[in-house]
């Protein structure tokens, strides 16, 4: 990837393993952010797995997942842990939606979201189904997260247009 993504803008291409657990198989493959053109995305990225915050914010986007699908879009979670630790995570807290290995933040620094001493900065950037950026937010210390809600809100904005 060349340039951080901006609103607007088409987001390049980029592939991650993943994981996601489906009836408590965890189902691993390659996730190429191209193979989700023609639907939004919801693209998420978090520090760690299993740390407090991130837990909830991902318990809070799993159990929201029906939310999301009614405004047509997926969600993908990434962090910089390991497909074996994504999975435990998953299993821990029965999360349903794709979990993405950025081990070496290749993918987190083409969105300009990596932080000296913390790793990566909590972030969420909604991708349209033509591919281009409508949104996002980044978060300076990744205390808190963005609700299904206002997602869910920023998702209806896209589907208007």
């Amino acid at each position: 990837m060349a340039a951080i993504p901006q609103q607007g803008r088409f987001v390049p291409d980029f592939a991650l393993p993943g994981g996601i657990l489906s009836q408590n198989v965890f189902e691993r493959g390659e996730y190429r952010l191209c193979a989700e053109r023609g639907r939004p995305l919801v693209l998420t990225f978090y520090p760690g797995d299993d740390t407090p915050v991130c837990t909830r914010q991902l318990c809070s986007y799993s159990s929201g997942l029906e939310a999301f699908a009614d405004c047509g879009a997926d969600v993908w979670a990434i962090s910089p842990q390991s497909l074996d630790s994504h999975e435990a995570f998953a299993r821990k807290h029965q999360l349903a939606m794709p979990l993405l290995a950025d081990t070496e933040r290749v993918v987190a620094r083409a969105f300009g979201i990596t932080a000296p001493g913390i790793g990566l900065r909590r972030a969420v950037f909604l991708i349209g189904p033509d591919g281009t950026l409508f949104w996002k937010h980044v978060t300076l210390l990744g205390a808190t997260f963005q609700s299904v809600d206002t997602l869910s809100r920023q998702l209806a904005r896209l589907s208007a247009l």
